[in-house]
């Protein structure tokens, strides 16, 4: 089982990362956030807004993401190719059975 998991924890992390910020509402400003420069207290920080882009993307505002972060869409994009070569990696085996 352990085995299981770690050939295949990077693709369920980025596919369930995916999910979730597809799922939540980016417009919600009173949310918990993991960043470490806002919990000890700065009011700025370069990374933060990354999520927010992505999950307007998600939603199809591409307005709102860019004002949110402008790395958003290349990080999509660097997600997604990420997803497709997991994918890749991970299944090319079964495609040469048949």
């Amino acid at each position: 089982m352990r085995k299981l998991f770690n050939q295949y924890s990077e693709l369920v992390f980025w596919l369930m990362a995916i999910i979730a910020l597809g799922v939540t509402n980016p417009g919600d400003n009173g949310h918990f956030s993991l960043c470490p420069l806002k919990l000890a207290g700065f009011t700025w920080c370069p990374g933060c807004g990354i999520g927010h882009a992505i999950s307007w993307l998600l939603h199809g505002n591409l307005h709102n993401s860019f004002k949110a972060h402008w790395l958003g869409m290349p990080a999509l994009g660097v997600i997604l190719v990420r997803i497709c070569n997991l994918f890749g990696l991970h299944f090319s085996k079964f495609k040469s059975i048949t």
